[in-house]
């Protein structure tokens, strides 16, 4: 669990950190290298879940052996699907990471939302519905392992 008083934001317990796959942890399906031990750490703090509709059908073998819960969801009503999850793990218990239009809704009611722009781009309504924005999913992740990063960047 990670505890967060952001003055001017929020009172946080995070108990779970939500990710989406493609995009966000992989490129063309495969996972960004440094993403794997990054979730392993995190994995001491946080109940790790992947939701994925999983495009290039890789996202089982290359999770494989990591510490994380693999959701491969259906190709309709992403965002909706997406959604229900996060709030099924507790809403703003949860951290929430991705880059698609289909996780605008997520980013949005976890308690914090990090919109990614790496290199499938970010799309514009997810940024604008996230709470903070990083250009490397390393960078986000790394942002959780130093709580009071998130504070200066937060705080109002």
């Amino acid at each position: 669990m990670i505890r967060l008083d952001i003055p001017g934001f929020r009172r946080l317990a995070l108990d779970h950190l939500v990710l989406d796959y493609n995009g966000t942890l992989a490129v063309d399906g495969v996972l960004i290298d440094g993403v794997a031990e990054a979730l392993r750490d995190l994995s001491a703090t946080l109940s790790i879940r992947v939701l994925t509709a999983d495009t290039f059908g890789l996202a089982a073998q290359q999770l494989e052996g990591l510490p994380v819960t693999l959701d491969i969801l259906p190709l309709e009503n992403q965002q909706e699907a997406k959604w229900e999850r996060l709030i099924g793990y507790g809403g703003l218990n949860c951290v929430a990471i991705g880059n698609g239009r289909n996780d605008q809704k997520m980013l949005r009611a976890a308690g914090i939302g990090i919109a990614l722009i790496q290199r499938e781009g970010g799309a514009a309504e997810t940024v604008a519905a996230a709470h903070l924005v990083s250009t490397s999913i390393l960078d986000a992740l790394d942002l959780l392992g130093n709580p009071k990063r998130l504070i200066a960047t937060l705080r109002s």
